[in-house]
């Protein structure tokens, strides 16, 4: 039977699930000495007992433990979560037969189910032995800072080794973890679990010192980052809920402190004041563009973390009253943006044609002209557009179709005007140096120049 055949992959099992049940279905309906509950009991036990051998065969609690032992935990949660998927899938093939039976299978589940069920017990129960392994892991890179970071971080280092200890002990345990029949694994795991239990304990406490030691709402969020993953662990998430409100309230003071830069930043940038918080090296528009969102990531990140902390921050009336002043702020930031952008979309519909259609060089308008001087006029109008456009572009913001031709041929613009530079040096540099006597002199090769 290919059921119990040690050579078919646990994966290719739940394709017989179906068959055999039409086939028990066939036997039920046409047999006359086999379609009875008690005979029926007996097949579907043996097609569990079936089951669960092939699924010890696909993981067993040694390769479970050398998995641990490897640091491979990730990989033995696999196999346990494939077992544990395969046992249910011939559930929900039994529970749609006996739909199809028309409840004439009146057994009651336990009956049938009873060592697959404490079979996927087993299994998830080892789950959670795997996942506390993962979870735990991170201690090892956990680094806190502030005030007392060195002696909270030598705190966890402390955690984490008896915790390696806590489940070095447990993996010396002289059964297969994944025999049913071995009911020492239950007086073993609740150890272990306690033990685990006082860690956690232990752990929340080192969290929340370190937690009240962060001055910032970025460095609380960072904190909580590092231990994620933890952060589910029961114990520890009661403890943390206690400080919702605290990061409720830090967060709220800090929507309001950017509330406030905005709008006095606002009128200084609208000025071009030279006190504006448009960093020295940006054009006007984009500097002012990347200034506010700078403004909206400093506020997005602590949202989108409060988002996914856990539902009990969300179901508080601190965290709605704090989302609506978010997406308050928010519209206002992006309302503006957009605004400078549009007006800057209109002068450079306005002003391009007229720029590029006025003479490169061109003589001085100031005392020098009598000298002859001559000067590059490639306005500044259109250098400002240019800059515009690259930082815009960098800021992943689209720019009207004639700028974004017109930036095309930066370079060509900026090695034209860089060679006449150099010509207009020399050329002035030579008027300038002409001693009176020397000008008839070399007055037609002058003309000929101009």
């Amino acid at each position: 039977m290919e059921l119990t055949d040690p050579s078919k992959e646990l994966s290719d099992m739940a394709d017989l699930f179906v068959p055999i049940m039409h086939t028990i279905m066939l036997i039920w309906q046409f047999s006359q000495h086999y379609n009875t509950p008690s005979r029926l009991v007996v097949l579907i036990r043996e097609i569990c007992n079936a089951i669960i051998k092939q699924c010890r065969q696909n993981i067993s609690g040694e390769e479970i433990f050398n998995f641990i032992k490897s640091g491979e935990e990730k990989e033995a949660h696999n196999k346990l979560t494939h077992a544990l998927d395969v046992c249910s899938k011939f559930k929900d093939a039994y529970f749609e037969y006996k739909a199809k039976s028309k409840n004439q299978w009146k057994i009651t589940t336990n009956a049938l189910f009873v060592r697959l069920d404490n079979f996927q017990e087993r299994c998830n129960d080892i789950m959670h032995l795997t996942t506390t392994i993962i979870q735990f892991s991170k201690l090892s890179k956990i680094e806190i800072g502030n005030t007392k970071g060195k002696t909270l971080t030598a705190s966890i280092k402390t955690i984490f080794d008896e915790f390696n200890a806590a489940v070095d002990e447990f993996t010396k345990v002289d059964y297969d973890i994944m025999d049913i029949e071995q009911k020492g694994f239950e007086d073993d795991f609740y150890k272990f679990r306690q033990r685990i239990k006082e860690l956690e304990r232990r752990l929340a406490s080192i969290l929340t010192q370190g937690f009240d030691d962060c001055d910032t709402i970025i460095g609380k969020f960072k904190l909580l980052d590092s231990f994620e993953g933890l952060l589910q662990r029961p114990i520890i998430q009661d403890e943390l809920e206690k400080k919702h409100i605290t990061l409720l309230d830090l967060y709220k003071q800090d929507l309001k402190i950017v509330a406030t830069i905005f709008n006095e930043g606002k009128a200084l940038v609208d000025k071009t004041d030279e006190r504006s918080p448009i960093s020295s090296n940006l054009p006007p528009i984009a500097g002012a563009i990347n200034w506010t969102q700078g403004l909206i990531e400093r506020i997005r990140e602590p949202m989108d973390k409060l988002g996914v902390l856990s539902q009990s921050i969300q179901d508080r009336e601190e965290y709605k009253d704090v989302q609506k002043l978010y997406i308050s702020l928010c519209k206002n930031l992006n309302e503006y943006n957009d605004l400078k952008i549009k007006q800057w979309e209109q002068g450079v519909e306005d002003n391009t044609e007229d720029q590029l259609n006025k003479f490169l060089l061109v003589r001085e308008e100031t005392p020098l002209a009598e000298e002859g001087f001559v000067r590059v006029n490639f306005d500044p109008v259109l250098v400002r557009l240019l800059r515009e456009v690259k930082y815009l572009q960098l800021l992943d913001i689209s720019v009207p179709e004639r700028a974004a031709m017109l930036y095309k041929k930066v370079d060509v613009y900026r090695t034209q005007t860089g060679n006449l530079d150099i010509i207009v040096d020399m050329y002035n540099g030579i008027l300038a140096t002409l001693l009176p006597v020397e000008k008839p002199l070399l007055h037609e090769r002058i003309e000929k120049m101009n």
